[in-house]
Order: C-alpha cells, then structure tokens, then sequence
C-alpha cells in the first residue's frame, strides 16, 4: 500500500454490484474526499447508480444519479449533486496505480483549482508499460507538470509490473484502493460499450455500505 496507513486504520466500504462486489479503503491522507464520500454512502447516494462510463484497459466510472432511471442507450455522466471537492492531490505517496480510486473532475480550462467532482470516481485498471514506454511517459510528465510530477522507482516498477494510468498522475486526487474484489472490476472494464463508453448492458450499483469507520 503506498500510504504511511495500515488498511486496518482506514474507512472501508462496499460496494455489491451486478457483477458481484467490490470493497475499498478511503485513505486518511484526503480526508476531504474520504469523509464526502461516506457521507454520500450513509445517504444511499450511490445505490443503484450505473457504472455509466467504462473503457476497457484504462477505468470504470460512476457518480451519475441521473443513471439510475436512464432508458437504455440514453447519454449520461453529466449529472451530480451540485458542489466540487478542494484538490488533495498526495503525489508521489497516492498515484494511479490499477485498484486505485480517484475522484473525476472538469478540464483544466474550466477548473484551474482541480477540484473534485461530489460524487463522480473511477477505479484505475490501465495497462503494464514497457521500459521503453514508461520512460517516454516520465520525460512527458516532467515536462507537461513544469518538474512537478516526478516518477519514482517505485513508480516505475510498479507502472511496469502492476499496471495503472500514469498519464492521470498530479492531476486528480486518488483517495482510495479496491482491497478485495479487482478482478469485478476487471470483468467490468472489459464489457461492450456504445459510442458514448456506457456498457450494452448495465452495470449497477446494487447498494454502498460503510462497513468500517476510522
């Protein structure tokens, strides 16, 4: 795990979708995000909310409340409940390593700040780089982030042997890992989407439960 936590000192939640279940620790280094999201949870936000957004060997979205009724077919992500969350963006200790939950957010044009969307995440499922790939994605960060966004070795071993989407790194706030259930998500991201990434057939959001408190 690459916090200073133990997962036994985080918040862990579940998700039980129609592909079976997911469960993720919320990381006490955001706590910001950590606490919008349990509160979303113990409201039922999420239940019954489609996974909306799904590219295969990148991320699995959801965060729609609109989804839960959408007809199929229908566009949707646009939709949330109303207010942004302040960036904590904890790189090089958080980056986005597969299993990684982060938030979604607007564009940099519209959003200077990177703050969060309320209810908008993705889980990180990516790819394994090749050296020769990782490194032209190093020299590519170092230069678009001004030197602010630096690999590690770390990093680099486990972009190349683990996987994720390194691309995303110093730009959206990771506040959570799935710790049981990785290879649902694997099931998910690999379903057949439209034109609008939403899968054929709907992935739900059965129910979210808070089943540890930190």
């Amino acid at each position: 795990m690459a916090v200073n936590d133990s997962r036994e000192s985080c918040t862990e939640v579940l998700f039980e979708t129609t592909e079976g279940n997911i469960r993720i620790v919320l990381f006490n280094e955001t706590p910001v995000h950590r606490d919008n999201f349990v509160r979303q949870i113990d409201e039922h936000f999420y239940d019954s909310v489609l996974f909306h957004r799904v590219i295969r060997d990148f991320m699995i979205q959801a965060g729609d409340p609109d989804s839960r009724t959408a007809p199929p077919g229908a566009k949707i992500g646009e939709a949330d409940c109303g207010y942004t969350l302040p960036a904590e963006i904890r790189y090089p200790a958080l980056f986005h390593r597969r299993g990684m939950v982060a938030m979604a957010r607007e564009s940099d044009e519209t959003n200077p700040e990177r703050r969060s969307s309320c209810s908008h995440f993705y889980i990180v499922w990516g790819k394994c780089f090749s050296a020769a790939d990782i490194e032209k994605m190093r020299i590519r960060l170092d230069s678009t982030s001004k030197g602010a966004v630096k690999m590690t070795p770390e990093i680099i071993s486990t972009y190349c042997n683990i996987g994720g989407t390194p691309h995303l790194d110093g730009a959206y706030t990771v506040f959570g890992e799935v710790t049981e259930g990785l290879d649902v998500v694997e099931k998910i991201q690999r379903t057949d989407t439209d034109n609008n990434d939403r899968p054929i057939k709907d992935v739900r959001i059965l129910r979210a439960v808070v089943t540890r408190r930190r």
